[in-house]
């Protein structure tokens, strides 16, 4: 899930709410939408191996 900061950079987050703080994961902060989505792809490969 990727949301757009007010900075302007792309921020992406776990699809799922963390249990523990009842909020979205971090995954990372990236310059443009496309860098996100390239990672959102790398983590959905990995989780999914």
């Amino acid at each position: 899930m990727i949301r757009k900061l007010k900075s302007g950079e792309y921020r992406l987050y776990s699809r799922k709410k963390d249990p523990k703080t009842g909020r979205r994961r971090n995954l990372g902060t990236f310059k443009s939408r496309a860098e996100a989505e390239k990672h959102e792809r790398a983590v959905q490969y990995f989780k999914h191996r």
